[in-house]
């Protein structure tokens, strides 16, 4: 299964990169330019203190899109639209995770202000433009932190909250995300609740600021999973 995470250069995207490596699939790290595609290998390969990572490629994000079985979103709010409009022609038949969460920049700080999407979150935003297309959106790595993803010679102490309406996609990207060591993906229903999930993204920002880490997460307990 070929996995393309599409604007995969900045740390989020890097991050679900190597773990993704580390687990043994084939990876295509997609960006805007193919060049800062190929650099982002290159600083894998270099992260990872390896020659070569045949299961490891760069491309721009359409040909990374159009290769990909399964595609990740990893971009900020602001190149949402303009990546998804891009790669529109190439998602029929697939499944698309969003990391999106819509989150603005504060005066003087980071990311820390939910912006609020008439469509509901980010996630039903990326269905909308897709609309019309064969492709099953779920939302997902929302409240990971870069942190979490990049520290990656340590297990993920923190559950990966997942929604989305197709059931089959939704178990079949919660297979593969259940990979990554460390991480327990908890099934939270229809793609609606996404409203819910990426609203928790800045209060953990937040918490971490607060409490100085880099690393807090989110877990649930009381569940039987399957």
């Amino acid at each position: 299964m070929k996995i393309s995470v599409l604007g995969g250069t900045g740390d989020q995207g890097l991050g679900i990169v190597i773990r993704f490596i580390q687990a043994g699939e084939n990876v295509i790290i997609g960006s805007r330019k193919a060049e800062k595609a190929q650099a982002a290998v290159e600083k894998v390969k270099e992260l990872l203190e390896k020659d070569d990572i045949p299961n490891l490629s760069g491309m721009s994000n359409e040909d990374a899109a159009d290769k990909g079985e399964i595609l990740i979103l990893t971009v900020p709010l602001a190149a949402q639209m303009g990546t998804l409009k891009s790669v529109k022609e190439y998602v029929n038949g697939k499944i698309l995770i969003d990391a999106t969460v819509p989150l603005d920049t504060v005066i003087g700080g980071g990311p820390a202000r939910y912006v609020d999407l008439w469509q509901g979150s980010a996630a039903e935003r990326t269905a909308e433009i897709l609309d019309g297309e064969d492709v099953k959106v779920i939302s997902a790595f929302n409240n990971i932190s870069n942190s979490h993803l990049m520290n990656f010679n340590e297990e993920i102490d923190c559950d990966c909250l997942v929604s989305g309406d197709d059931l089959e996609s939704k178990k079949i990207a919660m297979d593969l995300i259940n990979k990554i060591p460390g991480i327990k993906c908890i099934d939270c229903g229809a793609l609606e609740k996404a409203r819910i999930v990426e609203k928790i993204t800045p209060l953990l920002i937040g918490l971490n600021i607060k409490y100085r880490s880099h690393y807090g997460g989110i877990r649930i307990t009381g569940l039987k999973l399957d």
